[in-house]
């Protein structure tokens, strides 16, 4: 064998013992962890995980529903907001008012006992009634800085939905109730209350429910007893508000009513 190529087959052994040696090594370096998996295939899977896990920013909030009264304005009254909370203190004022039989009416003047219809009584330049719109319905329209022109309301009374347009023959769709009636409220204590405490009465917004003009013509003077929402789901939240209307201003129950306010709250 000549000498040029005892070289060349010197070189080809030592070539394939280099590349022998290169992948034993690598093979052992892979097995014991000191090369880890290739940095883009660890990305792809890890950040779509991470994407599924978190929540969609554009998603939207869930609804809360609230009481007409309630601080984030007019909601879906067909939903009841009464917690069992609120009807078990409910039940405790109840328990607090006296109960006796109601009073004469005899005397009774709207006007001249509970003041004109509406008066401002928390001096913000608008009165009662538009105050009271203005927190009931949605989407309003004013003409000035009080006047609501237009708006929509969910009846909290029957959940019926009503496009108050204010004129002669449209504004009385929609009329504010009193949930405690006046004439209930001078027949059950408020003859012995002073005439700034029965305006007060008259225009407490606690005591004030935007409704549909139909429900409101059937309640007239009624409590608990002859009248209720026909809105099942309204019922605990009116009763609540009758029982702290009635405790704020030290008015009684008659026995009837009081049978009815205890049946209504214990099923709430």
């Amino acid at each position: 064998m000549t000498s040029r190529r005892r070289r060349r087959t010197r070189i080809s052994l030592t070539s394939v013992l280099v590349v022998l040696a290169l992948a034993v090594g690598g093979y052992a370096l892979d097995a014991t962890g000191v090369l880890g998996p290739d940095a883009d295939a660890a990305a792809g899977p890890t950040a779509v995980a991470t994407a599924t896990v978190g929540t969609d920013s554009d998603a939207p909030e869930p609804s809360r529903a609230s009481s007409p009264t309630g601080p984030t304005g007019p909601t879906d009254p067909t939903v009841s907001t009464s917690t069992d909370t609120d009807a078990a203190d409910a039940r405790a004022l109840l328990a607090t008012l006296p109960v006796r039989g109601k009073a004469a009416g005899t005397g009774y003047d709207r006007t001249g006992e509970f003041g004109s219809a509406w008066i401002d009584v928390d001096h913000n330049g608008c009165d009662t009634r538009n105050d009271v719109l203005a927190r009931d319905l949605s989407a309003i329209v004013r003409q000035g800085p009080c006047k609501v022109m237009t708006g929509t309301l969910v009846s909290p009374y029957t959940g019926a939905t009503i496009d108050f347009v204010r004129g002669n023959t449209t504004s009385t769709l929609v009329q504010i109730d009193h949930v405690v009636a006046l004439e209930n409220a001078w027949r059950t204590g408020a003859q012995q209350l002073s005439q700034s405490e029965r305006e007060a009465l008259a225009n407490d917004p606690s005591n004030l429910f935007a409704v549909d003009g139909r429900s409101n013509s059937q309640k007239r003077s009624g409590d608990a007893a002859t009248w209720l929402p026909a809105n099942k789901a309204f019922r605990c939240t009116y009763i609540e508000h009758q029982v702290s209307v009635k405790a704020k201003y030290r008015l009684w129950v008659a026995p009837a009513e009081r049978d009815a306010m205890e049946r209504v709250l214990g099923a709430c």
